[in-house]
Formats: C-alpha cells, structure tokens, sequence
C-alpha cells in the first residue's frame, strides 16, 4: 500500500505540471502582445522639406551718423528731439558763439592793420626805385624797401588765414544735420557744456533711412558654410510675436568674431521696414532658408535615432537596453514588417530638424518607420508581467 501510495503521488505531481505547463503556453498564446504594444511608430510620408541655419541678430539702421562738434562751447539752443524728421542742413542745436565772433572781429582788425603796413610799404618801396633811377639812393636801400612790401604782404596773407579759420569755427558753433533721416539718440541738454579738445563729443544720432534696416547676426563657424548672399530669410522679434518677417542675406562678413574659444561670423541680412515697427536695436531671431526639396520621401528623425535592444551584455553586467546612436546621423531605419523590427540602408538628404529626407532606400510612403519602445526589454520578452506558476 506504500509503494501505491508513493506511485500514485508521483503521477501526480507529474499530472499536475504538465497542466501547469499546459496553462502556462495557453496564456502565453492568448496574451501575445502585439507590435503597437511593443513598438512606437511613425508613418513614411511625402511633404516639402526646408533646411534652415538659425542665429539672434541685433536690428540697425543701414546708415546711423554721428553728429558732433569740431569746436567747444555751451549749448545755447536746441532745435531737434528724439523722433524727430529733419532734412540735411536742418540747424540741429547753437553754441553759444561769443568767443568765436570776439575771435573774428580781432582777425578782422589785425588784418586791417597789416594791409596799412602794406599800403606803406609799398609806397615806399616805389618811391625808392625813383630814387635809385635818380641814383640818390643806394642798391641796398632800394632792396629793404622791396623786402619790407613783400614782408607786409605774407602778414596780411597771414592775416586772411586767421580770419578765415576764425570764421570756420565761428560757422562751427551752429550744428546743422549732415543726412535727411530721424534723431534717434539726443545725448546734449541746453546749457551743457560741450568740449571738443581731444575727441569730437557725440551730440546726435540719426538714422538716415528707417524703411531700409540691416540685421547683424552671429552664425556658428559649422552653419556659415551653407550661407549664400541672396538666399531668403524669415526673422522674428520680441516686440510682434504673432508676426514673422522677411529679410535676405546681403553680406557674410570674413572676419571671424572669437569668444571663449567660440567662432562665429557676421552675417548681414537686409530687411524692407515700410511700416516702420521694426526699431533700431531689436533682438530678433534669424533663420536662413539654405536647402529645398518639394514633395519628397521624408522620415521622421526620432526613427534616424531608434536601435532595437541587443541581446548582449553591457560592460556593468546588465542587460542592453533600447538605444539612441551616439556616433551621428543614422543610414539605416527600422521599419515594422509582418510585426517585427527589420532594418532598411536609407541614403539622407536634407533636414528640417523634424524630419529628414530619404534619398534613396527601400522606403515607400505610408510604411512604418519605428521611432521607440512602449516598454522596458524584460517585459517585451516576456509579453508583460504575466501569470507564473511556481513548482514544489
């Protein structure tokens, strides 16, 4: 009856696994996940690529002058303000001119002195070469009367120098505007005294044309390269965030600008301002459109990045996971066939940062292209954390 007893619980216990195993395989089977479950995807499609180079630039004026003063002085009237039009010529502010006109009416006297020596000296000298017709005088006497005219002469010569400079700095004390165009900076109040001694101290600035501006952007040393004159921009700036602006490249400067090891250039974009919202000194924020491709085969730029887990230890030990490339735009996409990741070569064209166009490659719209994992490995492997049967 032992030995019974003995057989009897060994079958089963064996009975008994097999049903567990049977279960087991019946549940598995029941509850395979499917690829949506397992995998993140993405649709192959057609659309327009545009591949754009982006930079913050400062918004300036095409000509900005500054107007200063060759002589010193205290300011004695202004006639311009901030925003103000004014047309070249236009009288923008007076010095006050008594040291100048005082300095001119003294040239003016000196000069009318030396031209009585002048006048002398020559009546002299003719006299003198009367005389030394007559022999009464000699050679030498005829030629200091010839010496003292030419003399008198370089004086007042002199004389008309002064007069002349005293003249220009006395026309120096009213500043008048050197452009057509509208003050933008007034850097002078009445009464401020102004010195012109060892460099011309700025009064004004005027911007010659404000319907015509320029954007100074700085471009990273890798983005310059694909910058042409010509090619068409779009900017922003703070001021009208609902708007987008256009510009073109006019200049791409060869002079490099360093800062902690950081190249960048200037890139030079001109911008139409017909309504005149655009100000000098606006942040805005440039993109360049450098590469078009029409109604191309495009992929998004997640699936560039997805590699399917490894089925292979890391270094520490631990299973590989889902991983991104770490060395570079991918050439190679995976795409979901028949539920299962299969690798497809793709040659890439441009990119818009979201997208990238496709080339060449076995890739037809509409297929999909895997952009990531819905769950960790384990549990893929696994089809999630089902049922499991423990034995004693």
């Amino acid at each position: 009856m032992k030995f019974l007893s003995r057989l009897f619980s060994g079958w089963a216990l064996l009975l008994l696994a097999l049903v567990a195993a049977g279960g087991y395989y019946y549940y598995r089977s029941q509850h395979q996940p499917d690829a949506s479950a397992i995998y993140r995807t993405e649709e192959v499609d057609i659309g327009d690529m545009v591949q754009t180079v982006s930079a913050n630039g400062t918004l300036n004026p095409v000509t900005l002058v500054s107007v200063g003063t060759q002589v010193s002085g205290t300011v004695r009237k202004l006639y311009a303000d901030f925003n103000q039009k004014v047309e070249k010529g236009q009288i923008l502010l007076e010095l006050d001119d008594a040291i100048y006109s005082a300095q001119v009416r003294q040239s003016e006297a000196s000069i009318r002195n030396v031209q009585a020596t002048l006048d002398l000296a020559r009546a002299n000298e003719a006299r003198m070469q009367n005389l030394f017709g007559l022999e009464y005088v000699s050679r030498l006497e005829l030629d200091q009367a010839i010496q003292a005219r030419r003399s008198a002469e370089a004086q007042i010569a002199q004389a008309q120098a002064q007069l002349a400079r005293d003249r220009a700095n006395l026309n120096y004390t009213v500043i008048r505007s050197p452009v057509s165009g509208v003050v933008v900076a007034r850097q002078v109040d009445i009464g401020q005294t102004v010195a012109a001694s060892f460099q011309t101290p700025e009064l004004f600035k005027i911007a010659q044309d404000l319907s015509k501006m320029q954007i100074h952007s700085n471009f990273a040393e890798a983005d310059v390269g694909q910058i042409r004159v010509g090619q068409q921009a779009i900017f922003s700036v703070d001021a009208y965030q609902d708007r987008k602006f256009s510009a073109v490249v006019q200049q791409v400067r060869l002079n490099p600008t360093i800062q902690s090891n950081v190249v960048t250039y200037d890139v030079v974009l001109g911008v139409d301002n017909p309504e005149l919202i655009l100000l000098p000194g606006m942040t805005s924020y440039v993109s360049i459109t450098v590469a078009e491709q029409p109604a191309t085969l495009r992929v998004p730029n997640a699936a560039l990045r997805y590699r399917p887990a490894q089925n292979e230890s890391s270094r520490d030990g631990s299973k590989a996971k889902s991983s991104r490339r770490q060395d570079g735009p991918a050439r190679k996409v995976y795409v979901l066939r028949q539920g299962k990741p299969v690798a497809v070569p793709v040659t890439l064209g441009i990119t818009d940062n979201k997208y990238t166009a496709v080339l060449s490659g076995n890739l037809k719209a509409g297929d999909q292209v895997i952009v990531g994992d819905n769950s960790p490995e384990e549990d893929k492997r696994s089809g999630g954390p089902g049922m499991r049967m423990r034995l004693f």
